[in-house]
């Protein structure tokens, strides 16, 4: 093979992002048949068949993951070209930044992160997206966004390849309406044994971490409801006699002024370590460097 025909491969990564020809087809709009003779063509150029049939689906080869890699690559330094042309000194139109958020995230913590993108050296116009972790990725593999604010990791079972990048850690402050708060003060953490609660819902990360320490403190407190909404459950902690609820240490102050809730403790031992999520392990997107290489001790100590 003496050049790679990038029309080919354009075609051979949608196919590979969409999990079909149908479906790259229709992003490309162009026939089935068109795209079915541009990958014959690829394959034939580089001596190996990057699908194989799976059912009535087709799946990658070790060849076309392989090709996968390269071409996300390729295809990303070619985005990284664009912008970094649309945004010389004296062009006007602002860089884009794509960014998704899970539901379990603070916002508080999610703002704090996201302040590199916000005092960024050119003008960005960020959009900000939230959902489930899993949805979240799905979008991050196929480009549609720049990365990916999160209090868990991406899991392998996930089976996409993408990079964790910590950026910090915070520890919980257990907090209430006054009365209640100087109750449960009290013989903490025995109080919060039997104690009605607001937490995070089960499928959220923060759930697991307070799980795993109310287990450690031999504590199992009556959960009144659960939340996916942070903000609907400060709320519901406010009006006083609904239940205790747990918070990041790291904006517990702004939160704890803002609903007018009281300390409990801290412990910062039962807390969520926070990630950007990349598809690269070197970060090209520049607003997405600026927050994975931006060093967090202010909100993280």
């Amino acid at each position: 093979m003496d050049h790679l025909n990038f029309h080919h491969l354009r075609y051979f990564w949608a196919v590979a992002r969409k999990g079909g020809v149908r479906k790259a087809a229709e992003e490309l709009h162009v026939s089935q048949p068109a795209i079915s003779a541009q990958l014959r063509s690829l394959e034939e150029s580089l001596g190996e068949k990057l699908f194989q049939r799976k059912g009535r689906g087709i799946v990658l080869t070790e060849a076309g993951r392989l090709a996968l890699g390269y071409a996300d690559e390729i295809f990303a330094a070619g985005r990284e070209l664009v912008t970094s042309f649309k945004h010389l000194p004296g062009t006007q139109k602002a860089l884009k930044f794509n960014v998704g958020m899970t539901d379990a995230l603070s916002k508080q913590i999610a703002y704090e992160l996201l302040k590199p993108a916000f005092q960024f050296r050119i003008p960005t116009h960020i959009v900000c997206r939230q959902a489930e972790l899993a949805p979240l990725v799905h979008q991050l593999r196929a480009h549609r966004l720049d990365l990916v604010l999160s209090d868990e990791p991406a899991s392998s079972s996930l089976k996409l390849k993408v990079y964790n990048h910590r950026l910090g850690r915070s520890g919980v402050t257990f907090c209430a309406a006054p009365a209640l708060a100087a109750k449960l003060r009290r013989n903490f953490p025995r109080s919060l044994h039997n104690a009605p609660a607001l937490l995070p819902s089960e499928n959220m990360g923060s759930r697991i971490a307070l799980e795993t320490w109310f287990d450690s403190e031999s504590i199992r407190p009556r959960v009144i409801s659960e939340f996916e909404d942070a903000t609907l459950m400060m709320v519901a902690a406010a009006q006083g006699e609904w239940g205790f609820t747990a918070i990041p240490t790291a904006v517990s102050a702004a939160t704890l002024k803002h609903y007018g809730l009281k300390v409990i403790a801290r412990a910062e031992e039962c807390g969520s370590d926070y990630y950007a999520i990349t598809t690269e392990r070197r970060v090209k997107h520049p607003v997405a460097a600026a927050i994975t290489g931006n060093n967090h001790t202010k909100l993280f100590p």
